[in-house]
């Protein structure tokens, strides 16, 4: 019982997070750092959807593997559905399989470190599975390459500066890449915060340790 209760609770949080995440994606960021002017790279999603691999690893904390995929396919539900009424086919079918790789990946990553250093498990696993995310969503949506997805989106493919600043230059969408990434590095560390606050109070039950 007490396990269901907690399983839906993290359910409803990672609900919450990919349909928050869906929504500000559609606000960029206005501000400029080191002259790079963000609003070109970031949109204030790319802050919220790191949070979902906190949600992630606590659940695996608590409950095992087994119960973590349980509450990332819930998501995966939500955000394919929402991404297929919000977006065009393509950035669907990019989103769902990049947000379902790499959370499946992070549980795979905590669950080999779990015994080690409380913070190596959920900071390697959300760093891991970022990097992943950000590769196949990316790629998967804008590359020419995979032009079989959708039609390719000549904006993303135009060359420009790496990032606006540097003199290197590649298709815009790998400056978005970047940015998201290094957001995703960002909160993956801020988030080991709220993950040791919360290690004394959600503590493994057998089934967990024993992964």
């Amino acid at each position: 019982m007490l396990k269901t209760r907690y399983t839906i609770a993290y359910v409803a949080l990672m609900t919450l997070v990919v349909v928050a995440s869906n929504f500000l994606v559609q606000f960029p960021l206005n501000a400029e750092v080191a002259g790079i002017n963000l609003a070109d790279i970031l949109t204030w999603g790319a802050f919220s959807y790191p949070i979902a691999f906190l949600i992630t690893d606590l659940t695996n904390r608590q409950f095992g593997p087994q119960a973590a995929r349980k509450v990332v396919f819930a998501g995966f539900v939500v955000g394919v559905t929402l991404s297929f009424f919000t977006s065009v086919p393509r950035i669907a079918i990019a989103s769902g399989s990049a947000y379902l790789a790499g959370q499946l990946l992070d549980i795979a990553v905590f669950n080999r470190l779990r015994r080690q250093a409380w913070w190596r498990a959920p900071l390697v696993g959300s760093l891991i599975g970022s990097a992943l995310d950000t590769v196949m969503f990316f790629s998967l949506s804008f590359a020419a390459f995979f032009v079989l997805l959708g039609p390719n989106d000549p904006f993303a493919l135009e060359a420009a500066p790496i990032l606006g600043v540097f003199a290197t230059e590649a298709p815009r969408w790998i400056s978005w890449a970047i940015g998201d990434f290094a957001v995703k590095m960002i909160v993956g560390l801020v988030m080991l915060l709220p993950y040791g606050a919360l290690m004394n109070v959600l503590r493994p039950m057998q089934a967990a340790r024993a992964s």
